[in-house]
């Protein structure tokens, strides 16, 4: 498992005091407000403040004062360390499931995941074996997630 997770991108600034603006990609933009230091290109940046708006964090690094300076951050991935991070008992980092192998209820491999998609309220992991199986990330559909002996235990119903 890595270090640093991957959690937003920075895609613009916002007023004039050194504000960036951060797409977070993170359960809810809140869960990103809760740290005080982010990693950007392996750099630990301390945050002088952080809000939700629209849906995005709003973050004013330590030194980062002006618009000149924001703009240098644009585009820049924003990574947080692992550590740092409290997950609640039964939660994982979407990274640490991608490249799982996916199997059915009798043990057999159907591929490995891939993906996964966000494309509303209800994720959608996308398993490569054979062929291409979309299945919603919910539990009729997930039995288990067995990070640790690197498995996602599914129940497919037909047409799936």
């Amino acid at each position: 498992m890595n270090e640093f997770l991957d959690c937003g991108q920075i895609v613009n600034t916002h007023g004039i005091r050194g504000e960036v603006r951060i797409v977070p990609w993170a359960d809810s933009p809140e869960f990103l407000c809760k740290f005080s230091t982010l990693y950007v290109d392996g750099s630990a940046m301390k945050t002088a403040s952080s809000r939700v708006h629209k849906g995005s964090v709003i973050v004013r690094f330590q030194g980062v004062d002006t618009v000149e300076a924001a703009m240098a951050l644009k585009g820049k991935t924003v990574q947080l360390c692992r550590a740092d991070a409290k997950l609640p008992k039964g939660s994982f980092f979407l990274a640490d499931i991608i490249g799982l192998d996916v199997v059915d209820e009798d043990g057999r491999k159907l591929g490995t995941l891939r993906e996964v998609l966000s494309p509303s309220i209800q994720q959608i992991y996308v398993v490569q074996g054979e062929r291409e199986i979309m299945i919603p990330a919910v539990p009729e559909f997930i039995l288990e997630t067995n990070i640790e002996a690197g498995y996602i235990k599914v129940h497919l119903i037909e047409g799936m």
